[in-house]
């Protein structure tokens, strides 16, 4: 146990949170500081909570913010693993450990769903709850604790317990299939428009794709057949949904809207 852990430990007997605390203590490592950054992060929207100044209190902040610092600190990490390899192969590996049913996973593994505070009675139709939460929780870790407390929980709690990380950057992922999966679970159109072929310095053809999802323009893609440029395009759409929050609600109120 570091000195920081058994300080807290000692202190730990006084908290009015102690048993959350130790919760927190065996999931992350190392016990919080501020707790109710923890909480905030396990506060799902559809709980209508607010704030004593009348703010709405969720985890879409802390989300946010723990998704640039997870994309940061898994980039590092993939970074000094390969240090051999270029940027594209860099990209996507970090993209297939930071994918949001790859979150949704790992939060279940830890055991965070479990304690995420949402309405049950709710019908929401977000599909990467537990995904969602394991974002907030980065977030949060970032303000209490700092970057180096995120990278330590990555690297030990995470990707050396559930990740094969060699493994997976070899691994080939049908980013096709994937977005047909969530556009069925949602129920909305996709569709792949081909914008050009056109041919590359030595005469090689280069098709120039874009992915229509429920009449909404999300992405474009370029490969040298047409099912490469609908993998590129996909994969720039499953971010796209992913990162671009209105584009995301946008999509689905849509369905709702033709319903």
């Amino acid at each position: 146990m570091s000195a920081e852990n058994l300080i807290d430990a000692i202190k730990l007997p006084f908290r009015k949170d102690r048993e959350l605390c130790r919760a927190f203590r065996d999931m992350l490592g190392f016990y919080p500081h501020k707790i109710s950054l923890y909480q905030e992060a396990l506060m799902h929207k559809s709980m209508l909570a607010h704030a004593k100044s009348g703010i709405p209190l969720n985890n879409e902040r802390l989300e946010f913010l723990g998704d640039a610092v997870l994309d940061a600190v898994v980039g590092e990490i993939v970074f000094h693993h390969f240090p051999k390899k270029r940027e594209g192969f860099l990209t996507n590996t970090r993209s297939k450990i930071v994918q949001r049913e790859s979150l949704g996973r790992l939060a279940t593994e830890i055991g965070l769903d479990k304690l995420i505070r949402r309405n049950e009675h709710n019908q929401t139709h977000n599909s990467y709850l537990a995904g969602n939460a394991f974002e907030a929780i980065i977030g949060a870790i970032y303000l209490d604790r700092g970057y180096g407390h995120c990278k330590t929980f990555i690297r030990k709690k995470i990707i050396h317990r559930f990740i094969d990380i060699d493994k997976l950057a070899y691994q080939e992922v049908n980013f096709k299939s994937k977005l047909l999966e969530w556009c069925q679970k949602q129920k909305v159109s996709l569709e792949y428009i081909l914008l050009d072929e056109t041919k590359t310095e030595d005469g090689s053809p280069l098709f120039n794709t874009k992915v229509v999802i429920n009449g909404y323009e999300c992405a474009r893609g370029k490969g040298y057949s047409k099912k490469e440029s609908h993998q590129k395009a996909s994969r720039n759409a499953l971010h796209r949904l992913k990162h671009d929050r209105k584009l995301h609600d946008e999509i689905i109120n849509s369905k709702h809207v033709a319903d």
